[in-house]
């Protein structure tokens, strides 16, 4: 038993002393090690991880374009409770692409919820969003998500065309 415990002080010492060992030597990390510089700082995020962040403000944006048609009307109308149908799909789109964005700790990142305020949403009035809008919205955001297919592996190409899918069917639920 006395025997480990200076190995582990050993093992610790090398690991403490190996970056002054390599600034004395004059050597980057990464020219003696294979792969990212360890030293050099956080690297910077995949192109995916951009991806998939771009499409979950996308999708913050559709939420609050339809939450300005929902609650935008002040008397319930048949409209407002169609629409709440989709605004919920668009809410559970929200969920399946935040379930997949997996940010290094200490990454900043924004805040992605559901209940993304309307303020950036863009209206013909004060709180009015017509249904033309809103199908010019899914039409983009289909098309959008069609272009990005190529450039994402397989498992984010598969939700981004089931979203894509469903995008396009709300835009001729909306009568287009």
């Amino acid at each position: 038993m006395p025997d480990i415990l200076p190995r582990r002080r050993l093992l610790a010492a090398s690991a403490a002393a190996l970056p002054a060992l390599l600034a004395i030597a004059g050597c980057r990390s990464a020219e003696v090690f294979a792969g990212p510089d360890p030293l050099a700082g956080r690297p910077p995020l995949s192109r995916d991880v951009i991806t998939l962040q771009a499409v979950i403000a996308a999708e913050q944006a559709m939420i609050a374009l339809y939450q300005v048609a929902v609650h935008g009307d002040p008397r319930p109308t048949g409209r407002a409770r169609g629409l709440e149908g989709l605004l919920a799909q668009h809410r559970q789109h929200l969920g399946q692409l935040v379930a997949r964005l997996i940010l290094p700790s200490g990454e900043p990142s924004a805040s992605f919820s559901p209940s993304t305020s309307p303020s950036a949403a863009p209206t013909t009035g004060p709180g009015r969003v017509t249904i033309a809008q809103l199908r010019a919205a899914e039409r983009a955001s289909a098309t959008n998500l069609v272009r990005r297919l190529v450039t994402v592996p397989p498992d984010l190409a598969q939700l981004f065309a089931s979203i894509a899918a469903s995008d396009a069917t709300h835009a001729v639920a909306l009568g287009g």
